[in-house]
């Protein structure tokens, strides 16, 4: 969580937030809404690496995401625990409370990120190539 809390902020989310995410209590907090609390059960077992195993808990998570936000989910928290891997692998460390207000600057234009989008369907090609033998199981 240390190396995400300053994005975090950046992006809005309070220190009241993040000490009640850290906690075991988490799922008692008037805090988080339902929603939240769901989004927060499935990180912890993705980076538990005990989501694969618990078929219940995607169940009640996927009450409350759509297919493509629980995907996105589980991107986002896979993403997010290989990077704090990476950062405490490397000893790097932690950013500095001054990006917060640079962080919060950096939203995408959403023309330019639509344009962007139209055009990689515009390209999006009508058939994949077939992969190569080598890349083939034997």
């Amino acid at each position: 969580m240390a190396h995400n809390t300053t994005l975090g902020r950046a992006l809005g989310i309070t220190a009241e937030h993040v000490e009640v995410i850290g906690s075991d209590d988490y799922m008692e907090s008037p805090l988080l809404t339902p929603r939240e609390k769901a989004a927060v059960l499935w990180a912890e077992h993705v980076t538990k690496n005990t989501a694969k195993a618990r078929d219940d808990i995607a169940e009640e998570v996927q009450k409350h995401f759509s297919d493509a936000e629980f995907v996105e989910l589980t991107f986002v928290t896979s993403y997010f625990n290989m990077r704090n891997r990476y950062h405490d692998s490397l000893k790097l460390p932690l950013d500095d409370d001054s990006l917060v207000n640079e962080v919060g600057r950096l939203r995408p234009d959403p023309d330019k990120l639509k344009a962007y989008l139209q055009d990689v369907l515009d390209h999006w090609p009508e058939k994949f190539p077939e992969p190569n033998d080598s890349f083939q199981e034997k």
